[in-house]
């Protein structure tokens, strides 16, 4: 059964991925003074809730733990965060700061999907939906650059 491990994988991946997303947006949203990038953030905010919710829902109800993001690794995007508005917390670096790191979630989603091409539709539809959305997203953002 392979599948369901490639499954939850894929899983795992979509899950992490909005956690960092949802994490990164709560620590740049006291830094963003520009009132149109703050109601995108607060929106993407919202984009990523519902899918780490869908991706919940589905663990539990099939059985797969899903395990929350690596501290560490969160402690040290918190004091990247601050650290790099301190130095300029315009709009457009804050943009090109959020740009990177939904590059960075496109890259690894779009790996997890091409390694777990047997994993269960229902998966794939909720990583693809989160693709896409992150896809919009970079586009949104480079608006404000």
């Amino acid at each position: 059964m392979a599948d369901i491990k490639s499954g939850s994988e894929l899983l795992a991946e979509v899950y992490r991925n909005t956690h960092y997303a949802l994490a990164s947006i709560a620590d740049i949203l006291p830094e963003t003074q520009d009132e149109p990038l703050r109601e995108e953030l607060k929106k993407m905010h919202e984009g990523y809730e519902k899918i780490s919710g869908k991706a919940a829902l589905y663990a539990r109800e099939n059985g797969i733990e899903l395990k929350e993001p690596n501290a560490v690794k969160r402690a040290m995007m918190w004091g990247s965060v601050k650290m790099s508005t301190l130095k300029d917390d315009s709009r457009a670096h804050i943009a090109e700061m959020m740009t990177q790191g939904t590059v960075m979630g496109i890259t690894a989603l779009s790996r997890s999907l091409h390694d777990c091409e047997g994993a269960d539709d229902s998966i794939r539809e909720i990583a693809r939906e989160l693709l896409h959305m992150e896809q919009s997203y970079e586009e949104t953002l480079k608006s404000y650059l």
